[in-house]
């Protein structure tokens, strides 16, 4: 039987280990898993204690009162989505869970705003946007600083997502899989690789996140309290010619006597600036990796995998 993900990956802490010795841990276990552990990572735990709850009481709510926020109106990217509505790419089945998104508030005017809709809050719920606007700045916040550990084992300047990722279409999504019965079918959520750069995930109470190992094996994903499960994302694939490969991931139901409730999480899909093009860095490219992707920008790119996975109708 294979080992769990957690005794294969090592859990950096980014306060015990110096900026280099990091970056080469953090890089090594993207390069060889695609995912990451990271503890010590210096969001504000009651910040992210409070986005707990208000994620409780918001899904909590009358179906008909979610719906005012339907994201349909906002390309899928700001608001609620409907119980049912996303399907991983190739799946047959749709996704059981719905969830809300918060993304980037630009100025007035911004030229980007045509790719990043404003933000919608809950009438009801004023201080869902006093929790969710801060939580949104330190996810954002404590990214960057990933990235940047990134780009050091990349042999780049240690800042050089900084530019990419100004202004970027990131997303938190808050994540609610409601109860299923005993006997509902195994996946929560189909298997899938995510769109962006990286994602930055507090882990759920309720188990079920698995990842896909090198050898085709399904392997239980369970972060220590208060750290972070970190993938690597399509884009960051793209942009590194796979070497740095993304990973798929799905989510399965618990034990039948834990599917009685429901489970709760809170990614953050880091994503560079809409008009970022994707294109492969030379030192990833080589005769014995040629080059694997043509350039693309990020918002072409995630336009053209938000209708695969169903979020947006082709135009």
């Amino acid at each position: 039987m294979s080992q769990t993900m957690i005794d294969q990956v090592p859990v950096l802490s980014m306060a015990e280990l110096d900026k280099a010795d990091f970056a080469q841990a953090f890089g090594r276990s993207f390069q060889q898993f695609g995912f990451a552990m990271v503890r010590d990572h210096g969001m504000d735990q009651q910040l992210i204690d409070a986005g707990w709850a208000m994620a409780r009481e918001f899904f909590a709510l009358p179906e008909a009162v979610k719906r005012l926020y339907d994201a349909k109106n906002n390309g899928g990217q700001r608001g609620y989505t409907a119980f049912g509505t996303e399907i991983a790419k190739g799946a047959r089945e749709n996704d059981l869970k719905e969830f809300w998104h918060v993304g980037r508030d630009l100025p007035a005017g911004d030229p980007l705003a045509q790719t990043m809709p404003p933000n919608v809050w809950p009438d009801d719920m004023p201080e869902f946007q006093a929790v969710f606007a801060p939580l949104y700045r330190e996810f954002d916040r404590v990214g960057a600083e990933l990235l940047s550990a990134i780009a050091l084992y990349l042999d780049l300047p240690e800042r050089w997502f900084d530019g990419p990722i100004d202004k970027g279409n990131s997303i938190l999504r808050l994540l609610h899989y409601p109860p299923v019965s005993p006997q509902a079918p195994g996946i929560r959520a189909g298997a899938h690789e995510d769109i962006n750069l990286i994602t930055l995930l507090l882990g759920a109470e309720e188990g079920g996140l698995e990842l896909k190992d090198r050898n085709g094996n399904w392997l239980p994903v369970v972060p220590p309290p208060g750290a972070l499960a970190i993938n690597v994302g399509d884009m960051l694939q793209r942009l590194t010619n796979h070497l740095l490969p993304s990973t798929s991931h799905r989510v399965v139901n618990p034990p039948p006597e834990r599917r009685g409730h429901s489970r709760y999480s809170m990614p953050f899909f880091l994503h560079l600036r809409p008009d970022f093009l994707i294109d492969a860095l030379p030192q990833c490219v080589s005769a014995e990796n040629p080059r694997r992707d043509p350039p693309i920008t990020a918002h072409d790119y995630l336009t053209e995998r938000l209708i695969e996975i169903g979020l947006i109708k082709k135009a």
